[in-house]
């Protein structure tokens, strides 16, 4: 085995009941599904295990949600396995699982701000006004092209997320992703455009009031320097200083999710084996269709957990 780098999925992997094995069969897991609702003032475990689906897929509940979920398997596993890893990234979201990882920050900061990240973001834009698609089979140079045309008419759309190659997520107003969708095949070359449902135009520019307000929330919040190296979505570079890390954070509310970059990154670093932490194996499949040579497990429920130790016994 060369190098390891745990990773963390963000919004779109919750599921209602993530975890409830876990919760079942484990007291310190349990304590965190605790925590978590003491942290938040309310029952965020009770939405996780019962639902309902449409309150689990509310931005502020998402993410306070599947970051709980992540760090619940990572401890599991952390006390299960002696295996640290040497970098660790996340999914948006999913970049805040990777600092508690890492030590930076502490689990119950980690929720809160999350939740406030939640709320902002969801307020940032009006309703109505802003959207995301999935666009398939176009490569990035053409689709950045396509927006900046689009988008220099005064109906904003940018490249949100960068994926994997042929997955690209954009976002922005509702008429410039509208533009997309219908250009896409012929000025980008892409294979299907798919409107997305989701609750704003997020990393986009449209998001820059959510990034003014996580900007005062993460001054107030304490950083520890990483214990591993920390790649950034908004650069796909290591980071390990609180400072760079507040900053980095507060970019990544607006910017491209590098997600293609920072995994293209690690492997050029020597990492050959991935374990995603969560609810799902969303970035399992992203990871594989950048490198099919490297090996990915997702940790996702208690199965998953002994079949990592027949896996790497072989």
């Amino acid at each position: 085995m060369g190098k390891v780098a745990f990773v963390f999925p963000g919004q779109g992997a919750q599921a209602v009941g993530m975890g409830k094995d876990l919760i079942e069969s484990d007291a310190a897991a349990k304590r965190r599904y605790d925590e978590a609702d003491e942290a938040l003032g309310f029952p965020i475990s009770r939405i996780i295990l019962e639902g309902p689906e449409a309150d689990l897929k509310a931005t502020a509940n998402t993410q306070p949600a599947l970051l709980t979920t992540s760090i619940a398997y990572l401890e599991r596993f952390q006390a299960k396995y002696a295996l640290q890893p040497d970098y660790v990234a996340g999914h948006s979201l999913g970049e805040y699982s990777a600092l508690v990882a890492a030590g930076v920050l502490s689990f119950g900061d980690a929720v809160r701000t999350v939740r406030a990240r939640g709320e902002f973001m969801e307020s940032a834009v009006p309703s109505g006004q802003g959207a995301m698609a999935a666009v398939l089979g176009a490569d990035r140079e053409p689709l950045q092209a396509l927006c900046s045309r689009i988008s220099a008419g005064g109906t904003p759309v940018e490249l949100a997320n960068l994926n994997c190659p042929g997955q690209i997520v954009v976002s922005g107003s509702v008429e410039g992703v509208q533009a997309i969708v219908e250009q896409g095949k012929e000025a980008a070359g892409a294979k299907r455009v798919i409107p997305l449902e989701v609750s704003g135009p997020f990393h986009s520019s449209l998001m820059r009031p959510a990034s003014e307000r996580l900007a005062a929330v993460l001054q107030q919040v304490e950083m520890n320097r990483a214990s591993v190296p920390v790649i950034a979505n908004a650069n796909a570079k290591p980071v390990q200083e609180p400072d760079e890390i507040r900053r980095l954070l507060v970019d990544q509310v607006h910017s491209s999710v590098l997600w293609e970059d920072s995994i293209a990154y690690l492997i050029a670093e020597g990492v050959d084996t991935f374990i995603e932490f969560g609810s799902g194996s969303v970035l399992a499949g992203l990871i594989k269709k950048i490198d099919r040579s490297v090996k990915v497990h997702s940790i996702n429920s208690l199965e998953a957990l002994e079949q990592f130790q027949l896996a790497t016994a072989q």
